[in-house]
């Protein structure tokens, strides 16, 4: 798979979707990997808000330092990197929906309520800044 330069007469909006594709599927999976080990092991020992806070700096890094290396093979300008959030948001927000409706007895309401609880707030908060990193940081060259 090419995930440096778009292809010669690509889109922006194309080249933005798919390189918001590989950056959801790359925040996702450390993301995943990050979220078994704050539920099994942090929360138990620090509680939800606490181990969220632990885990956002953590993610937010790999999710500045990956858009802006995306950002850098960019062929396009700001409609790329504005569809390469977008589609990187709608990813996230469906899968979590999905995953949490997969839990035992989960509802969507539940998630919902999740999200006015403060540990929620914040994880929504975090994600919100993940989507937002592709144009937050391709304001300038990466060297």
């Amino acid at each position: 798979m090419n995930c440096g330069r778009a292809a010669v007469g690509e889109s922006p909006l194309r080249e933005g979707l798919r390189l918001g594709l590989i950056y959801f599927a790359v925040v996702f999976g450390a993301g995943f990997a990050l979220g078994v080990l704050r539920v099994l092991v942090v929360v138990p020992r620090l509680g939800e808000t606490r181990a969220v806070l632990l885990e956002l700096p953590v993610i937010l890094t790999l999710a500045w330092f990956l858009s802006r290396r995306l950002i850098r093979r960019l062929a396009g300008g700001l409609a790329t990197r504005a569809a390469m959030a977008a589609c990187a948001m709608l990813l996230v927000l469906a899968v979590e929906y999905g995953l949490a409706l997969l839990a035992p007895g989960a509802r969507p309401v539940e998630l919902m309520r999740h999200w006015t609880s403060l540990p929620g707030l914040l994880g929504l908060a975090g994600q919100v800044f993940f989507a937002l990193m592709p144009l937050i940081g391709g304001t300038r060259p990466v060297r």
